[in-house]
């Protein structure tokens, strides 16, 4: 799903501290990044005394050199492989207008003779010092002092580049709202304007126009016929009516033009009732295709949950998906179950899902015009969980951490759902319910909640409660 981020390396450098120092960790630091999988921009050795950087000058030639690169880099690599000096960093960095990692070498005990030693661990200190000072948003994380090889370090590169995607992902986007807000739903009202302030462009898209170019769209298509076969392999078709998968499939492509042609990230639908009543069908499973492509698609319009989607999946190695908090799980305090109709990414479902109607719908529609749910299970997996407002001009969030269990879900069961384990699970639902966020739930795979929260919140300006 998540590509590798690309990162700038950045090298400090005191002259009391001999230039065999920087030699080895451009070496080092360079071979280390590609074993983890990431592409690495150096400045030319010859362009600064060792390509590293001391004065105010040599911060600016490097400051030139980010600027060629520019869009080309996620993050930065701060290395001091001595002591450092903290003016030059900052002529270097303080428009870089990514995250900087501030990584330090450690010293040995047999090697701490003058022209030996290195002194990072003092110089690391400075430079955050410094960088406080001058408004500079970096990244350190622990142990303070740490070599490139160590595997200490590569778990400080996986935060890093989670941290820069997400960063990067929610920096600038752009979201489609397809269809106005579902009447009855306020829990999903969004201020568009405060999110473009935050750099996330909403562009909407009436229901009207998508429906008549459904309308118009060909089932004899190619794009047509290759996404009708891709939905007929991902689930069981069974007892399904012909024309269900052929109109899903027209629908299908459809979002997809209007995802190509307005370059949108992420989508929040308006899949009830106007799409059953329309097209006979409901759109779940392609939210679920869209999904596992890196196109977060949220339920009921839901823009906000849409965003922390983005954010998840960015940070994440997998897709995510929007979930209601649906329902206690027995007499279990932290556990409930997460439920959705079928939006969840096929990837993350413990089988091949069953197509079939909306049985909830079903009460208020015809019979036969809802078929277009995926209903299956999703897979036992670490989770991160999360979701997003606006209020008075601001984007808040909040994020936590848990597991999907192999708990079992009633067979009757309807949707696609997981039992949900999440610690002090009682106190998180009254902290969200109090600070208002939404019946809906952003979830993707793995522990993320730290890195997201240093991306929203240090280098993104947001407020996030961590639950």
């Amino acid at each position: 799903m998540s590509r590798k981020s690309t990162f700038a390396l950045f090298f400090g450098n005191r002259g009391f501290f001999p230039a065999s120092l920087q030699a080895a960790a451009r070496r080092e630091m360079r071979e280390s990044l590609e074993r983890m999988g990431h592409k690495v921009l150096l400045l030319d050795e010859d362009a600064t005394r060792h390509g590293a950087v001391e004065t105010p000058e040599e911060g600016r030639v490097y400051a030139q050199f980010l600027r060629r690169h520019e869009g080309e880099y996620q993050g930065v690599v701060l290395c001091l492989p001595n002591f450092g000096d903290e003016t030059g960093a900052v002529a270097a960095l303080q428009d870089a207008g990514v995250p900087i990692l501030v990584q330090a070498y450690p010293d040995e005990l047999d090697k701490m003779a003058p022209e030996l030693r290195r002194d990072s661990f003092c110089g690391k200190l400075s430079v955050m010092d410094v960088f406080g000072q001058y408004g500079v948003k970096f990244t350190a994380l622990p142990p303070h002092t740490v070599h490139p090889s160590a595997a200490e370090f590569a778990g400080q590169v996986d935060y890093f580049d989670r941290l820069c995607r997400a960063t990067a992902a929610l920096k600038r986007m752009t979201v489609g709202a397809f269809g106005a807000r579902t009447t009855p739903f306020k829990t999903v009202r969004i201020d568009e304007l405060a999110l473009q302030q935050a750099g996330i462009t909403t562009e909407t898209v009436d229901l009207s126009a998508v429906f008549e170019r459904v309308r118009r769209q060909g089932e004899d298509a190619a794009e047509v016929k290759a996404k009708a076969e891709k939905l007929r392999a991902a689930a069981d078709w069974s007892g399904v009516p012909p024309e269900a998968l052929a109109m899903l499939s027209r629908l299908g492509v459809v979002l997809d033009q209007y995802i190509d042609e307005l370059h949108l990230d992420a989508i929040a639908l308006r899949c009830w009732t106007e799409i059953q009543e329309q097209l006979h069908v409901s759109p779940c499973v392609l939210m679920g295709e869209l999904n596992d492509r890196g196109i977060s698609a949220a339920c009921e319009v839901d823009i906000g949950s849409a965003v922390a989607m983005h954010a998840l999946a960015a940070a994440s190695d997998g897709p995510a998906i929007c979930l209601d908090w649906n329902n206690n799980y027995a007499d279990q305090p932290d556990k409930c179950i997460l439920f959705h109709c079928g939006p969840v990414p096929w990837s993350l479902m413990t089988g091949r899902g069953r197509i079939v109607t909306h049985s909830i719908l079903d009460n208020a529609l015809p019979p036969g015009c809802s078929f277009g749910c995926n209903v299956g299970r999703i897979k036992p997996m670490e989770m991160t969980f999360g979701s997003m407002l606006t209020r008075d001009g601001r984007l808040e969030f909040y994020l936590g951490e848990g597991r999907f269990t192999d708990d079992p879900i009633p067979d009757d069961f309807f949707g696609c759902a997981a039992a949900a384990e999440i610690p002090d699970l009682q106190t998180v639902l009254q902290t969200i319910g109090y600070l208002g966020h939404r019946h809906h739930v952003s979830v993707a795979g793995g522990r993320l909640a730290a890195p997201v929260w240093e991306a929203l919140a240090r280098y993104l300006g947001h407020e996030v409660t961590i639950v």
